[in-house]
């Protein structure tokens, strides 16, 4: 091999274990920054000495020697928590619109607002919202928030536009009509002194003028038909008529209260302080029902198996001086007797131990139908 060629190949030699030394060093020297910046990233930074510059991260430019140095990074603003609003209210004092017409006529179904619908949102319609909301425990703002509203729609039905707009809706029931259904609108209106006598399956005069009485005084169309709010508005101030209601008979005072087992043999005044009635009863079949009340705490009516004493058709009392009509004397002067003071004031008033009847037609007729020796029960259903 000649020196020329040795040369060139211990040239070549050379530079190749100078780059493999680079090489090496390169890639030492790389682990070593890598390991440092990784560890430093790891240091919290309150624990770095003063002055120690942040590691280079990978893809941002490094300051050059000589540089200024970069100013340091601000710390992260903290978060700002802000509170949340109150959240608007759907309707207020002021507004107007068809929105205002569809919280009046929910409220009018409720009975806290009473037609027409106006659509505005004044005092009347303020203080109607106000006793809704304390009925439920709300506070009783008088501004419809969206919890009001909420409890507001689920409680009542959509209105119709009828309704929205103080006109008469279709009728449901109208001169001519007959059926049950008939007899139970009447019995409803009976109930509220609209109409008088018997009910009835025909819907004639007598049941127009009832329901043009009813829709004037609750400001409705007056039409004299039934409609859909006519119908709604009377059902909400009613209870459903009893069988006896709809058959036109006079009601049971005793209410279908149990009848005492003394009573249910021989001839018996049967009277239950339960249920504040009266019933004349023969070999177990009652004959008359009466509404009657007792004596007051401190002079109450004796309870137990007695028997009629003493009958004075025209009594009047030697402690008290007040007429007693048709006295069915049972026990120690306390009797059976007639009360104007209960036929006046009802359940508002006591006796003085005696039982006290207001219906002075049907006690005439059972003092004559009464024997003295007679059997008097008064008991606790």
């Amino acid at each position: 091999m000649g020196a020329a060629r040795r040369f060139t190949v211990a040239a070549a030699g050379a530079v190749a274990l100078a780059t493999a030394v680079g090489s090496t060093y390169a890639v030492f020297a790389l682990s070593t920054s890598t390991e440092t910046a990784l560890r430093e990233r790891s240091t919290p930074v309150a624990a770095r000495p003063t002055g120690t510059p942040s590691p280079t991260v990978l893809g941002t430019q490094a300051s050059r020697p000589g540089s200024a140095p970069s100013s340091a990074p601000s710390s992260a603003p903290s978060a700002t928590v802000t509170a949340r609003p109150e959240p608007e209210p759907v309707l207020e004092p002021g507004d107007r619109g068809v929105r205002v017409r569809e919280l009046q006529g929910r409220l009018s179904q409720l009975a806290w607002f009473t037609p027409p619908m106006t659509g505005r949102y004044d005092r009347v319609t303020r203080v109607g919202v106000r006793g809704f909301q304390a009925k439920r425990g709300f506070a009783a703002t008088g501004t419809v928030d969206p919890r009001t509203w909420r409890r507001l729609v689920r409680m009542t039905r959509t209105p119709s536009q009828d309704e929205l707009f103080n006109r008469a809706g279709p009728a449901l029931f109208e001169k001519g009509d007959q059926g049950r259904a008939v007899r139970v609108v009447q019995a409803r209106l009976r109930q509220l002194a609209w109409f008088f006598g018997d009910v009835s399956d025909r819907y004639g005069d007598r049941t127009v003028a009832a329901v043009r009485g009813f829709q004037a005084k609750r400001h409705v169309p007056v039409t004299g038909k039934v409609d859909r709010r006519t119908l709604d508005l009377l059902v909400q101030m009613t209870s459903t008529p009893t069988a006896d209601q709809l058959a036109n008979r006079k009601p049971d005072p005793a209410d279908g209260a149990r009848l005492d087992a003394r009573c249910r043999s021989g001839r018996a005044l049967c009277i239950d302080k339960t249920s504040d009635s009266l019933r004349w009863v023969v070999d177990g079949r009652v004959r008359t029902s009466l509404d009657v009340r007792f004596g007051a705490e401190y002079t109450p009516t004796r309870e137990g198996l007695f028997s009629v004493y003493w009958k004075d058709r025209d009594h009047v009392s030697d402690l008290y001086g007040s007429a007693m009509p048709f006295s069915m004397f049972f026990s120690r002067g306390q009797a059976v007797h007639y009360s104007s003071d209960f036929a006046a004031r009802g359940y508002a008033g006591a006796s003085h131990g005696c039982v006290n009847v207001r219906d002075y037609s049907a006690l005439a007729s059972l003092f004559d139908q009464v024997r003295t020796g007679d059997k008097v029960v008064v008991y606790r259903s």
